[in-house]
């Protein structure tokens, strides 16, 4: 909206900014959407990717969940035969005295409610994976590189994943693994 404002305050070339948006991504780690290929005999054997790995506090975190719970998991395919929506969720730094009860308080978020399975990175997450119902629960470490060897297990082909933290929790250490896991191609609805 911002860059449609200023175009229009320019009298710049609307359609031609329009279309040039059209193809805009966000840098890694702000939200890409990617398909990871595990098996490319089967072409319906993949999961959906969001790295937003960069950045978290309360709000981008709320709202990635929300992009993650409107997010559709494909049944029938992969070892699970379910889809899920997972999120991986690293420590969000720097938000003051009242940390503890900001991550304790994303277990209320109303988008939480979608999510099939929380993995919790780092001492502050400690306190959301605590306020979470059991079978919400996922895994909980002290640091990113605890959970990058159990990466193949928590994920699989029908998944939405989401992970997301702020920079110093090193969660794009994960993104990193699990995007290895497979091929990554271009997601389908985007072409990003």
């Amino acid at each position: 909206m911002g860059v449609l404002a200023a175009t229009d305050a320019l009298g710049a070339d609307r359609a031609g900014v329009i279309m040039d948006l059209a193809h805009w991504t966000p840098p890694a780690g702000r939200g890409t959407r990617e398909m990871i290929q595990t098996d490319m005999a089967r072409e319906a054997e993949y999961f959906e990717l969001i790295d937003d790995a960069f950045n978290a506090n309360p709000t981008s975190l709320s709202a990635a969940l929300e992009v993650m719970a409107a997010s559709t998991p494909r049944d029938g395919i992969g070892r699970i035969g379910r889809g899920r929506r997972i999120a991986i969720l690293g420590d969000m730094l720097e938000l003051g005295p009242d940390e503890i009860d900001l991550h304790r308080g994303m277990a209320k978020d109303p988008s939480m409610a979608a999510v099939h399975c929380v993995h919790c990175v780092g001492h502050r997450m400690k306190h959301l994976w605590d306020a979470l119902p059991d079978p919400q629960r996922g895994r909980w470490v002290a640091t990113a590189q605890d959970l990058m060897p159990e990466a193949q297990r928590l994920v699989d082909a029908g998944d939405v994943v989401l992970v997301k933290g702020s920079k110093g929790s090193y969660v794009s250490l994960i993104v990193d693994v699990i995007r290895k896991l497979g091929q990554g191609r271009p997601n389908i609805e985007t072409g990003a």
